[in-house]
């Protein structure tokens, strides 16, 4: 029972109390965890070690306790071991660190590529056509105003538009700007990288468990930086495959109209 609540809470959307990171759902993300776990426990032996350290020396070589100061001022056995082992540590620590970096800059053979763009303030999406005929359309992604909010969506997080991936499959995410410095980031997959204009950064997860995840822009983009959520829908291939079908339909060859280019580009000068 607990196992399942634990397992409910903070996937894909933060939850009230929460202290932990959200729960992960990706190859990378479960590999953060583990990174930050392993840092954890590190930390916390520093930390009770140094603390160690300081009450024995306030107790044992308090004035009352040790009137008579010793006036050594070098011990070479002291000063080369404080010296040697914070390296061995961030060594220890470097592994897992580059294994870590390594595995998130490096994207596997991807099964779809999504293009997302930072605007301000909304995120634009581009699914390009693959050999199979699925993709070719883009839209845009807006905040839902909290008097439009249905049952379910939640405030602050809920878009209009979702993006929509299959479950199990490597999703390449290239990531750009069109105004501002923005930063595409979803907890619950592990991700987060910056928007920059003129620039075409790349990232990738692999969802294992359908769902709806949730996340934001990271990066302070303007008046509005708080209000243009990322909500991405992992779903099954048949699932996908539908919805694949409509959004050709929905989406295909759809430009901004004229009043909401003159609106975003006002925002902009402003």
């Amino acid at each position: 029972m607990w196992a399942s609540v634990a397992l409910a809470a903070g996937t894909g959307r933060p939850e009230p109390w929460q202290i932990a990171m959200q729960n992960p759902v990706t190859p990378i993300a479960e590999q953060l965890h583990s990174f930050h776990t392993i840092l954890m426990w590190l930390i916390t032996a520093i930390t009770l070690f140094v603390a160690g350290l300081i009450a024995y020396c306030a107790f044992a070589f308090n004035e009352k306790a040790n009137p008579t100061p010793s006036k050594t001022a070098h011990n070479t056995a002291i000063e080369i071991a404080w010296t040697i082992l914070p390296v061995l540590i961030l060594v220890i620590i470097a592994i897992p660190s580059f294994r870590l970096l390594r595995a998130q800059l490096i994207i596997p053979p991807a099964d779809m590529t999504i293009k997302a763009t930072g605007n301000a303030w909304y995120w634009g999406y581009e699914y390009p056509g693959d050999k199979d005929g699925k993709g070719g359309f883009k839209f845009d992604a807006n905040l839902v105003e909290e008097k439009d909010l249905k049952p379910g969506q939640i405030r602050l997080l809920a878009t209009d538009n979702d993006v929509v991936v299959p479950v199990n499959k490597v999703v390449r995410v290239q990531v750009t700007a069109a105004d501002v410095l923005h930063a595409f980031a979803m907890p619950s997959f592990g991700i987060k990288v910056d928007a920059v204009p003129g620039r075409l950064n790349e990232t990738w997860f692999k969802a294992e468990r359908e769902g709806t995840y949730h996340g934001q822009c990271s990066e302070l983009c303007g008046q509005r930086h708080a209000y243009m959520p990322i909500t991405i829908r992992v779903v099954s291939d048949a699932e996908y495959a539908a919805w694949v079908a409509e959004a050709q339909t929905k989406y295909a060859a759809i430009e901004p109209p004229a009043a909401a280019r003159k609106l975003a580009d006002s925002r902009i000068q402003n």
